[in-house]
């Protein structure tokens, strides 16, 4: 990728109102976050190493800080279940605009319960309980992207 096109880029995606672009082009990273109206886009050019380093360099430096940060939240959540996303997609927590919630927090649901719609390409894929039990939380907010196997919901099994 040469420099008038990586400027090119820079300015269609300054004129269309997005916030992120992200493009990879053989050994060429380029993230594109724009800020405010006015405000000149921030720009980040990685290349990306050989497969046979990442894996010698990657568990030495998140070795020490990974530990630590991990252990406190699995002690509050260890005895909930977690209803990941199958898909990527749009979530939503009602089957259209004018009906009512699939679940709400607090909730006792069965197994095959459908607990949420995510929209992916223009289908609808209802997404069922797998565990029986009680919506402890719901962790992401109705109409929003979520990401495969991104955590939707704990259940108490229980």
């Amino acid at each position: 990728m040469d420099l008038k096109e990586i400027q090119n880029l820079i300015k269609f995606v300054s004129n269309s109102g997005v916030a992120e672009v992200k493009l990879e082009t053989g050994d060429v990273k380029i993230t594109i976050r724009t800020t405010l109206e006015g405000h000149a886009p921030e720009i980040t050019y990685l290349q990306q190493a050989p497969v046979q380093q990442l894996p010698q360099a990657a568990p030495a430096v998140q070795a020490a800080p990974a530990a630590p940060v991990a252990a406190a939240p699995v002690d509050e959540t260890s005895k909930y279940v977690t209803v990941k996303s199958p898909i990527i997609g749009t979530f939503y927590r009602k089957p259209s605009p004018d009906k009512p919630m699939f679940v709400e927090v607090g909730a006792t649901i069965s197994k095959g319960d459908v607990l949420c719609v995510i929209e992916a390409m223009k289908l609808f894929n209802e997404i069922e309980s797998e565990v029986s039990g009680k919506i402890v939380k719901i962790l992401v907010d109705d109409m929003s992207p979520v990401e495969f196997d991104q955590p939707l919901f704990l259940v108490d099994p229980s």
